[in-house]
């Protein structure tokens, strides 16, 4: 069987062997939601959550488990993470070959408990696919159902449905690990998330996320598409992001500051419909200035919500985009210096462990 022989070797090995197209969700390709995860990327982030895992139930639910590296990194390190179960579903049936065009009603499930086949973890064939009644959608109430059931939602959603799926998790009070597009922080739903500190950036972004594996179908298209030695066509946006709600020490990294306010006041003028200065560079922003500052929506990735405040995005007092003359920056987030305040912070109780 294959799932006896792959996994006597290194996990990214056991990937090349059982399939040349591993990757992630299913969604619509009329909607262009086929971008699909690399298992490096997946590894990249999940190292730095290891704890959250302990005796948890994980729900992936928009990957098929014959193709998913969602699925393979986390039935692999099953033990290690000392997980209690796992579960993936997808949208419809999907073949083995995960591009097929081939429409069918019945989504994937497979619920995985850590079994091992001769003392080796089987493939996902081995463990048992089922089919789910509905179509595997995430809205569906069987899918629902399986995420009441999850403590921890880890997954790659469909893009044009991403406001939807986060609004899902909260709802549900669900911890969670998701890929979306940076420009998700501009959604006013994930904003203000973000600003009551309900979730916040993974450690991951941009560069920091390698590319996807995309169909055929797909153009490829930037500076940095390729084929992998997989034969993979991989497309890199650099311009997706980690969110979570997971807690890291990373969190509560201060951003370090050397530049100052005064005696360059000229380098940091006040906008023309809001009380705050403009700064265009997250390592500009002044160690003195006790007011408001408008920051690039790349702060929050840097952003310790013990050093700073968020106070509101984009607008000005007059409801009207911030701008500097006449001239409106690229999206602002305001923000002010807790730490001129005089407050008294706690040490989170996750750095105490």
């Amino acid at each position: 069987m294959i799932g006896e022989r792959i996994f006597e070797k290194p996990l990214r090995k056991m990937i090349v062997e059982k399939t040349l197209n591993q990757t992630l969700h299913i969604a619509k390709s009329s909607k262009k939601d086929e971008f699909y995860t690399q298992l490096s990327d997946i590894e990249r982030e999940l190292k730095h959550y290891k704890e959250h895992f302990k005796n948890k139930v994980v729900f992936c639910n928009c990957d098929d488990p014959r193709n998913s590296n969602f699925f393979n990194y986390f039935a692999y390190n099953f033990e290690n993470l000392g997980l209690k179960k796992l579960l993936t579903t997808c949208y419809k049936k999907q073949e083995k070959d995960l591009f097929i065009q081939k429409e069918s009603q019945n989504g994937v499930f497979l619920e995985y408990l850590g079994e091992k086949n001769e003392n080796k973890i089987p493939d996902a064939e081995e463990i048992g696919i089922k089919y789910l009644k509905e179509d595997g959608d995430f809205r569906s109430q069987e899918s629902i159902e399986l995420l009441k059931q999850s403590d921890i939602i880890v997954t790659n959603p469909p893009f044009s449905l991403f406001r939807e799926y986060v609004e899902q998790l909260i709802k549900y009070e669900k911890k969670f690990l998701i890929i979306g597009n940076i420009n998700a922080i501009t959604y006013k739903e994930i904003f203000k998330l973000i600003k009551e500190n309900k979730a916040w950036l993974g450690i991951n972004m941009g560069r920091g996320i390698s590319g996807f594996i995309v169909p055929e179908h797909y153009e490829l298209y930037g500076t940095e598409a390729r084929i992998d030695d997989l034969g993979n066509r991989i497309i890199s946006p650099n311009n997706c992001l980690w969110l979570t709600n997971l807690d890291t020490s990373k969190r509560y990294e201060d951003i370090i500051l050397s530049k100052k306010y005064e005696g360059n006041e000229s380098q940091y003028p006040i906008f023309d419909n809001y009380d705050a200065i403009n700064i265009n560079k997250t390592k500009d922003i002044p160690m003195d200035y006790k007011g408001i500052m408008g920051v690039p929506i790349t702060f929050l990735h840097k952003f310790n919500p013990d050093q700073f405040e968020i106070i509101k995005f984009r607008k000005g007092n007059d409801n009207k985009d911030l701008s500097i003359n006449g001239k409106c920056p690229y999206f602002r987030i305001l923000i002010r210096n807790k730490r001129h305040l005089n407050i008294h912070f706690k040490i989170p109780k996750y750095i105490k462990k």
